[in-house]
Parts: C-alpha cells; sequence; structure tokens
C-alpha cells in the first residue's frame, strides 16, 4: 500500500473516531483556557488531567487530576498520554519532543502540523495567503541593512516582530522613523529567531472570529466580535461587531476558509483589521479556545469551550446562534478589587434595567496589574446598553 492511500486510510479512520462522555481528555496547560474547558466539559461527562508547572494551577482546580511538571517533560508527557483518550492543548508555545511524543503514544487530533505553522509569524502569513486570504504585506527581516530597505519600501509607521513568542504586544516595536531601525533590530533580534516587518494597516476596528472544524469535516464559525485592546491587552469584545452585517458575514467567511484550507481540529481564532475601505486583512491565528471568544459561555447557544470538546471528540457541532447582544470585559489584576466590591453591593445597586452581569474568576492566586484574572459577559438588549453599564460600574476604570 502507498504512503498516499495510507494517508487516506488514517484520515478516514479519524473522522470516524468518537470519544464518547465518559472519556478523559487531557489538557496540555493548567490556564484559564484549560479551566474553562474543563468545566464545559465536566458538564457534558467527560474526565479531564491537565499537565502544568504551577501547583494547583486554574485548570488542575477543576481537574480530576493535575500532573505537576514542566512541559518540556518527557515522563509526564507520558504520564498525560497514559491518562488520556484524547489530547489538546491550551497555548501554542508546546516543546516538539512533547508534541512527538503525543502525537505516538496518543491521539492527538489537532495534531503537530497546525502547530508548527501558528508558532511561526512567516508560515503562519504564508498559509493564511494560500487559503486565499489577505495579510498585510511583510518581509522576512534577517539583517539591519534589510529591515533599512523595507522600512523604505514600506514607510512608518510599521511593525517589526519576532516570528515566535510573541503574545500580548510583547516581542514587538512599532517603527515610527529611520532613526530607530538600528535600535529594533538589535533589540529583537536578541530573541534569536526570525524576524518579520510588517507595513502598518490603517484599521477602522480589529475583528476577531472563532471557527471550529471537526474530524468529519463538519465547519461552524461564532459571530464576528469587535475588539477594543487597551495596552496591547484585550478590553473588550462586542458582539454584534458595529460594521455592517456584510463585513461580519465575509469575516466569518473568510475563518472558515482558513478552518478548511489548514484542516483545522478544534477551534481556531482568527484575528483581522478592518480597513475604512472595508478590507479584511488577517492580522494573526490561534490553534485554541481564545479571550475574544470567551463571549459565547452566555451570549450563544454553545460556549467555545463546548464546542472545542465536541470538535476534538468528534461529536456533532452545537449552534453557533447569538442569543444576545454582550459586551466581554476581561477583568485584570488592577480589575479585581473593584470587581469584588461591586459583587459583595445588593442586588438593587449591582444590576441595571434589561441589563445581566455574569462574572467569571480563574482562581489565580496573586492578582497581578495586567495579569488575565476573569472577565465579565455583559448581556444586555444592545451593545450599546451594555457599554453604557461598564462605563457606569467603575470596575475598569484602572484601565483608563
Amino acid at each position: 500500500m502507498s504512503a498516499a492511500e495510507n494517508g487516506r486510510n488514517d484520515a478516514a479512520a479519524e473522522a470516524g473516531r468518537v470519544i464518547r462522555p465518559g472519556g478523559t481528555i487531557g489538557v496540555l496547560g493548567g490556564g484559564q483556557l484549560g479551566r474553562m474547558l474543563a468545566l464545559a466539559g465536566r458538564a457534558m461527562g467527560y474526565r479531564f488531567v491537565t499537565l502544568d508547572p504551577t501547583p494547583d494551577a486554574p485548570c488542575g482546580q477543576v481537574a480530576d487530576r493535575q500532573i505537576t511538571a514542566a512541559y518540556h517533560d518527557i515522563e509526564a508527557a507520558r504520564a498525560l498520554a497514559n491518562d488520556s483518550d484524547v489530547i489538546t492543548y491550551e497555548f501554542e508555545n508546546v516543546d516538539a519532543d512533547v508534541t512527538e511524543l503525543l502525537m505516538k503514544e496518543s491521539y492527538v487530533p489537532q495534531g503537530s502540523r497546525l502547530l508548527y505553522t501558528t508558532q511561526h509569524r512567516l508560515r503562519e502569513k504564508r498559509a493564511i495567503e494560500a487559503a486565499g486570504v489577505k495579510v498585510a504585506p511583510y518581509a522576512e527581516i534577517a539583517s539591519a541593512a534589510e529591515l533599512l530597505e523595507a522600512v523604505k519600501r514600506f514607510g512608518t509607521p510599521c511593525v517589526l516582530k519576532t516570528s515566535t513568542g510573541g503574545y500580548d504586544g510583547k516581542g514587538q516595536w512599532v517603527i515610527r522613523s529611520l532613526d530607530e531601525v538600528d535600535e529594533a533590530y538589535e533589540t529583537l533580534s536578541r530573541a534569536k529567531t526570525e524576524l518579520v516587518l510588517e507595513q502598518f494597516i490603517h484599521f477602522e476596528k480589529e475583528i476577531s472570529v472563532i471557527a471550529a472544524r471537526s474530524p468529519r469535516g463538519e465547519v461552524k464559525a461564532f459571530p464576528a466580535a469587535e475588539n477594543i485592546h487597551v495596552n496591547n491587552i484585550l478590553h473588550l469584545s462586542i458582539v454584534p461587531a458595529r460594521t455592517p452585517k456584510s463585513i461580519q458575514l465575509e469575516a466569518e467567511r473568510l475563518a472558515v476558509r482558513i478552518a478548511e484550507s489548514m484542516g483545522v481540529i478544534g477551534l481556531i481564532a482568527v484575528e483581522m483589521f478592518l480597513t475604512p475601505e472595508g478590507e479584511l486583512f488577517v492580522n494573526e491565528l490561534a490553534p485554541r479556545p481564545h479571550n475574544s471568544g470567551h463571549y459565547t459561555m452566555e451570549a450563544c447557544k454553545t460556549s467555545q469551550f463546548e464546542q472545542h470538546v465536541r470538535a476534538i471528540c468528534n461529536l456533532p457541532l452545537g449552534s453557533t446562534e447569538l442569543l444576545t447582544p454582550v459586551v466581554m470585559g476581561n477583568v485584570l489584576g488592577q480589575h479585581v478589587e473593584p470587581l469584588l466590591d461591586w459583587i459583595v453591593q445588593p442586588e438593587s445597586e449591582r444590576q441595571a434595567d434589561g441589563v445581566t452581569a455574569k462574572v467569571h474568576l480563574y482562581g489565580k492566586h496573586e492578582a497581578k496589574h495586567n495579569r488575565k484574572m476573569g472577565h465579565v459577559n455583559v448581556l444586555a438588549g444592545t451593545a450599546e446598553q451594555a457599554l453604557q453599564w461598564i462605563e457606569a460600574s467603575n470596575i475598569w476604570k484602572a484601565s483608563e
């Protein structure tokens, strides 16, 4: 039998493989995404084991078992594999040796190819382009001279990024003048990874869509969210996005196209820029549940976390219908005390007519400045009402 025939047979076997409720889901990573995944999956009847180096990690608090070990610990990974019927991950920067072992010794339907692509900005951009979707013009940078030439070509401002390891604004430098070129290159080249320069997109809004795909090939997208960042950290996700319906539908269509083109299993978050001319450019991908999808927990018929469980276990995907307008507000370390003060107020003082606020806290032990500690989903008759409630609550005043 040829290698191609073997590959087709493997794909067919996986398309028919179902992990029924009662099975055990292993989660590589014990943070808040794993926690919310486990809470959703436990309600469906699944058991959970997580691997994380931090004792009593957020996911470990609600899982059946936590393996407390470093992410690169091969024996710990083997223990995770032995205890799990299926394995997923809650972050992209998974150790390559651990990934290889899990692929051999357990069932990881998301595979290693998607991780390999999304761990690296240049590979990711090429994969997005291969799906027929636009990204901002970019250039691979290997020297300060190449950077200078590319900055002159793109104009300022433009953004220099490391190909690996960046998140929440880390690993990047907005170059605003030619005078910054040498310093920007010297600083980011210390990361010992390829650099990529992106032309700055003058965007009107930031949009994201979470799409899910199962081994059987079923694909569904959640409604597009409009995202507002403060200090490079997501502050608010507004749904429905304040854009024409045609833009929302196009964003969802592009996310589905990427999920299908890349053979995604599970969730993929697609972050996009919307220009004043109505064009959408994909900025980043994340092959997992995503901060901008937390609104789905109360506002949609199926949450992103339940959908991820359904996808990796090859159950039929749930409805992504939006039940109510919603604004998700991230709770960072500096917002915890104002939120706790709000929680203990009498209900008559906490609620506004037609508005319901649902609080999710992640069980982290220390509330550090700008650390994600939880989120609040504010449900209302309109997104504008929810935004007004957020402003009046004063919980997020420390973000200003």
